[in-house]
């Protein structure tokens, strides 16, 4: 039996098997929590189902977190399964792909930052605070951050911007929800390929140098980061909260390489 036996665990943002959400779906899965997740829309319902059937999941339930309306009906609908929530993985951010290519005002606009920091930022919040009457006495919030919100990374731009204003979010969060016991939490991770790493000019010569440069001199995998986001999510971290971990293999403390 797993440290997350009996938990309840909700995780947004799954895309494809080599998404972060999809490694922290499975630890939290494999350390004993029932796992529900969500999807966007009706194209990608199908490929939910898929994941939901091999994480044995209880329920699947379409959640586009650009809208008010269905994040108000993912937790009514929760509610139709569960009493409580324990964990809720937020894995989801969004640029357009255009303000990720080039220096960061190259391509900026008004809309473009707007969307950035509405889809990678305030959902969290969004989320949290819909799920308040659901939240359990000691469950836990995580959501994935990048170096980029706090130094400036090639053609990261906007999106390194969306993701400092969620670590300030975390924090609010933490303070806010502490009182109650509920603990609000991010990882940190290296670079990873994804599909929304995709967008990322030039992310394959960025891995490259980041597998050169950290201390463990390699790139950092989705089970790492699951393995990571279970932990922060169970009673082992009872005292942790409103902190940012870094997962990338020690490439964050390093200054200039040899």
């Amino acid at each position: 039996m797993g440290f997350l036996a009996n938990k309840k665990a909700l995780v947004l943002g799954i895309a494809s098997k080599k998404s972060i959400a999809y490694g922290i779906a499975k630890a939290i899965h494999h350390q004993g929590a029932e796992v529900a997740i969500t999807f966007q829309n009706e194209r990608l319902e199908e490929r939910a189902k898929n994941f939901a059937t091999e994480l044995s999941s209880p329920f699947f339930l379409k959640c586009d977190v650009d809208e008010d309306n269905d994040i108000k009906n993912l937790f009514e609908g929760v509610n139709k399964y569960w009493d409580k929530i324990d964990i809720i993985v937020h894995s989801i951010a969004f640029a357009p792909r255009e303000m990720l290519q080039g220096n960061y005002l190259d391509n900026l606009t008004r809309d473009g930052f707007r969307i950035a920091h509405e889809t990678s930022s305030y959902s969290f919040a969004a989320i949290g605070k819909a799920a308040i009457p659901l939240l359990s006495p000691n469950s836990a919030l995580l959501t994935l951050s990048y170096i980029g919100a706090v130094k400036a990374m090639p053609s990261y731009n906007v999106m390194g911007v969306a993701k400092a204003s969620l670590e300030s979010n975390i924090k609010y969060m933490a303070a806010n929800l502490g009182p109650n016991g509920v603990r609000v939490n991010g990882i940190s991770a290296g670079p990873i390929k994804t599909l929304a790493a995709s967008g990322v000019k030039d992310l394959k010569k960025f891995l490259t140098f980041v597998e050169e440069a950290s201390p463990l001199r390699r790139n950092v995998s989705i089970e790492e980061v699951g393995n990571t986001a279970a932990f922060l999510c169970s009673d082992l971290a009872s005292a942790i909260t409103g902190e940012i971990t870094y997962v990338d293999c020690g490439y964050n403390i390093i200054g200039v390489t040899s």
